[in-house]
């Protein structure tokens, strides 16, 4: 990921040559880190639903936690919840090594393939999940959904661009709306990081209600994809312009979200997909 967004970096001897360098560390840092949270989420994904559907165990008793999961006798729901949910396993274990160049470099059809099946999932998922929102009524408020609501509605946006620049060969610009279609498709893997390290941070809810619809909740909602979002582009900035403000800015950004993504994980494994895990 350092070379998707730092590569053309225009360094300088000494002290830019030295934030280069800690700046291609922090984002590799920064992607060892999600790769570590992505594959605990694939593995609650594995253990309540995939396992259940592979063994014939799906049953609404399992899913009493969710706001709307799997209900008995209702096959076309049911199936478009399973075709959101359960590709996500898939594009949380192997999504991230888009952002490997050496993968890119030195397994370039496994790099397209990957790619291709990662935003029609990617697309799938965003398309199922605002069905779910607002058809089936899975949601807790109205206003507490405006956030992942527009999350679902960039994702086809940044998809088709990320696309279309592939076809037309422009890597760079294909690279960028790849990224922002990587930070979309996983705004709700996001979300439940930024909610459990509040609540972590916090030792419990702080302007967070039932509904999620209390100021920290709208908040968070929409910094999950916005906040991610906002750094990739300081990270281009920065490699575009190559200046000592924009570097340090960068590093920063990328420090402040290793730790907020950190304390993240851990909330979340504890809080959510590890006792789920540990209990299956």
């Amino acid at each position: 990921m350092s070379q998707v967004i730092t590569s053309n970096l225009n360094t300088q001897p000494s002290l830019h040559l030295k934030l280069k360098n800690k700046f291609d560390f922090l984002i590799k840092l920064w992607v060892g880190i999600i790769l570590t949270g992505q594959w605990v989420f694939a593995l609650y994904i594995l253990v309540q639903f995939t396992l259940p559907l592979i063994t014939g165990q799906l049953d609404e008793s399992r899913y009493a936690y969710m706001i709307r999961g799997y209900v008995n006798g209702d096959t076309f729901n049911n199936v478009i919840l399973l075709l959101h949910v359960v590709p996500v396993m898939l594009i949380s274990l192997s999504g991230i090594f888009q952002l490997f160049p050496t993968i890119r470099t030195h397994f370039p059809r496994f790099h397209r393939t990957n790619g291709r099946v990662y935003l029609i999932f990617g697309l799938m998922g965003a398309i199922g999940g605002l069905y779910l929102t607002w058809v089936t009524g899975s949601r807790l408020s109205d206003l507490g959904a405006l956030g992942v609501t527009l999350n679902g509605l960039l994702i086809p946006v940044m998809v088709y661009f990320a696309w279309y620049y592939a076809l037309k060969r422009d890597y760079s610009r294909h690279q960028r709306f790849a990224v922002h279609a990587f930070i979309l498709i996983n705004g709700v893997w996001t979300f439940r990081l930024l909610l459990m390290g509040w609540f972590m941070l916090n030792q419990g809810p702080l302007g967070n209600s039932a509904n999620l619809d209390g100021p920290a909740d709208i908040i968070l909602s929409f910094a999950s994809y916005l906040l991610p979002m906002l750094i990739a582009e300081l990270i281009y900035k920065a490699r575009e312009h190559n200046t000592l403000v924009l570097q340090v800015a960068a590093i920063v950004a990328v420090g402040i979200a290793i730790i907020i993504t950190i304390m993240g994980t851990v909330a979340a494994t504890m809080m959510m997909w590890g006792p789920r895990i540990i209990g299956y």
